[in-house]
């Protein structure tokens, strides 16, 4: 297959299920059940939010979003962290969507009948005109701000929460990342101490006397957003959807950066974030933002594998052009392929 047909066949997919709203999303394999070993305490969560004044400390809380674009990507994630946890049963996830809850809600429940989770419906207005062009389509989604907003669509109940993105793989037990110690932080997320910040920020940002200044005196480190444990009380206290929506108004007067929701994130967090082992964001495997290429794995040993960047396994697996790494999103995926793409 020639470059120029690869790209029209996923210019075809994507076409289609943006542009189609009614579309039938895809359809998956029922996924197996998932139970608690002897060693898990009894869990109380309940499968409703009539009570929202329970807290039961032996669950582990995930969110993530929602769309039919990612769901091949969000799909495989579950299922990822489900039979790598010790504890599945004592596993809650917290999905996040804009449009077609309904279909998304029937889909999740049909591929993981024995799943704890709700849904919660992400509000657009929320982020109207406060989003700005970014390099790549796809960071400029308003469900790629869902999680500066997960304090305010969450319960009170849920006090910390694991972020993950869709593009994910998590081939270790989660346990051991909820339960990392965030001390006096609000947030933690493995960090990157030796780059250049020059990078995520343009020249109008360093050059101007009020904004290019805002890392001085900081241990500024780059940290992926795609993968944050959070505690949601002290987000709350401290206001900081708040922060990170001034930059996103600082943004869209004055564009200071290109890259999506990340400089935000920065430019509030950088250099206040408990750094978490980096074998939990072994992140760059689509590539850049631009062409997506392959990549291989950092030194050291993996607990999540994430395909941040352009290129998707899902596409790329599709298109019989897989890079090495997208073997080992494969096993997770539990996409019903039709006859178009059976190899009979």
């Amino acid at each position: 297959m020639s470059i120029l047909s690869i790209s029209l066949f996923l210019i075809t997919i994507f076409v289609s299920v943006k542009s189609l709203p009614n579309a039938e999303l895809p359809a998956f394999r029922e996924a197996p059940a998932f139970r608690n070993g002897r060693e898990c305490l009894k869990k109380t969560w309940p499968s409703s939010f009539n009570n929202l004044n329970h807290h039961d400390p032996s669950m582990i809380h995930i969110a993530m979003t929602l769309d039919a674009t990612y769901l091949r990507g969000s799909v495989a994630g579950v299922l990822s962290v489900l039979q790598h946890a010790a504890c599945p049963e004592n596993i809650v996830f917290h999905f996040i969507a804009t449009h077609r809850r309904a279909d998304l809600r029937r889909t999740m429940t049909t591929t993981f009948p024995y799943l704890s989770f709700h849904l919660y419906h992400f509000n657009t207005d929320l982020v109207r005109g406060k989003i700005s062009s970014s390099i790549r389509r796809a960071l400029d989604q308003p469900l790629n701000y869902a999680r500066i907003y997960l304090a305010d669509l969450l319960p009170f109940t849920v006090r910390r929460i694991i972020y993950f993105d869709s593009d994910l793989i998590v081939v270790d037990d989660v346990a051991k990342l909820w339960n990392i110690n965030l001390g006096a932080h609000v947030l933690g997320a493995p960090e990157y101490c030796h780059v250049n910040f020059t990078y995520y920020f343009n020249s109008r940002f360093w050059s101007s006397p009020v904004y290019g200044t805002s890392f001085t005196g900081r241990r500024a480190c780059y940290f992926n957003t795609g993968v944050m444990v959070i505690d949601l009380r002290k987000w709350r206290e401290g206001k900081y959807t708040e922060k990170l929506e001034y930059w996103m108004r600082v943004q869209k007067k004055n564009r200071i950066y290109e890259l999506g929701s990340l400089p935000p994130f920065l430019l509030v967090f950088a250099g206040d974030v408990e750094g978490v082992e980096h074998r939990w964001n072994q992140h760059g495997l689509g590539g850049d933002n631009l062409e997506g290429l392959c990549r291989d794995l950092h030194p050291g040993p993996v607990s999540l594998l994430h395909w941040s960047g352009k290129g998707k396994p899902w596409l790329r697996l599709d298109t019989k052009r897989p890079c090495p790494l997208d073997s080992l999103w494969a096993p997770y995926d539990l996409y019903r392929h039709s006859t178009l793409f059976c190899d009979s």
